[in-house]
């Protein structure tokens, strides 16, 4: 979600800059800078952000450059009234004194000095609006661009998990048969004076080992790895979507780990982790 947009427009003796930034964000969260001229059109502002951008921390700067002169300046006597009189409350608990240069230092505090010209137009708000919509285009083009990387990437970590998954059944030949004889050696050391009945023993041992078996795990997660790949193609997928199969395919990729009992299906399993915390990583950049 991190992006990049400016773009600007001129009338009058003005020009205007509209910048925009986004980073990485759960939600949207919307900083936004005006010059004073356009505090009023904050919200219809905040309104496309919202309708545009969906997600991330977005800054949002909107800049003013008087590039002519004659505009006529007026004093905000209010405005300069109030500084001082803070100025003064302050200088006063500080037991410090007020010379009479703080008036230029007043002088150059937001909202002081105002131009009779700084009223805009209806006809003079369409084109800053185009300016904004203009720079909203070039932050979601560059968000796309870097969509396509993190597919890629994605992509390329998934076709990693299915492959390690694979690689796990060179490993369940033997496996069953290597825990079922590992459990007989154990019985046999700690009960080699007492009598086994081994049709039950034999019982027993089948109704444990079925609890071992993952055959059903990997087809689950077979499964939510193919879904995966389907939704990060789709044109609305969304990143909370897949981070819900995410988490589905943790589940089955931790019940697995859980019930191998085997030390190279386990080492697989970590590898498999490893790969699926970079996609859950990438996730949080997609909208």
């Amino acid at each position: 979600m991190t992006g990049y947009g400016k773009a600007g427009c001129t009338f009058r003796n003005l020009k205007i800059t509209v910048e925009i930034r986004s980073l990485n964000s759960k939600g949207l969260d919307l900083n936004i800078k005006l010059h004073g001229t356009f505090k009023d059109k904050e919200n219809l502002i905040r309104n496309t952000l919202n309708t545009s951008l969906e997600r991330g921390k977005i800054d949002f700067l909107l800049s003013v450059e008087n590039c002519g002169v004659g505009a006529e300046t007026l004093i905000n006597k209010g405005q300069l009234r109030h500084y001082y009189d803070e100025v003064s409350e302050i200088a006063r608990q500080l037991n410090i004194g007020i010379t009479e240069n703080i008036l230029a230092a007043l002088l150059r505090l937001p909202d002081v000095l105002q131009s009779k010209e700084d009223e805009i137009t209806s006809d003079e708000w369409e084109i800053v609006e185009k300016a904004i919509i203009e720079a909203i285009g070039l932050l979601t083009q560059y968000r796309i661009s870097e969509g396509r990387h993190l597919q890629e990437d994605i992509a390329n970590r998934l076709q990693i998990i299915e492959r390690l998954l694979h690689e796990t059944e060179q490993f369940e030949v033997n496996r069953i048969q290597v825990i079922r004889q590992r459990i007989i050696k154990s019985l046999k050391t700690i009960a080699e004076s007492i009598t086994v009945d081994e049709n039950r023993l034999e019982q027993e041992l089948i109704f444990y080992l079925e609890k071992l078996d993952i055959t059903e795990e990997k087809v689950r997660l077979k499964k939510h790895l193919e879904f995966f790949a389907e939704t990060i193609h789709q044109s609305d997928a969304s990143g909370k979507k897949l981070g819900f199969i995410a988490q589905e395919i943790g589940r089955e990729i931790n019940t697995i780990g859980s019930k191998a009992n085997d030390a190279d299906i386990q080492k697989l399993v970590v590898q498999i982790k490893d790969e699926l915390e970079k996609i859950k990583e990438q996730l949080m950049n997609i909208i």
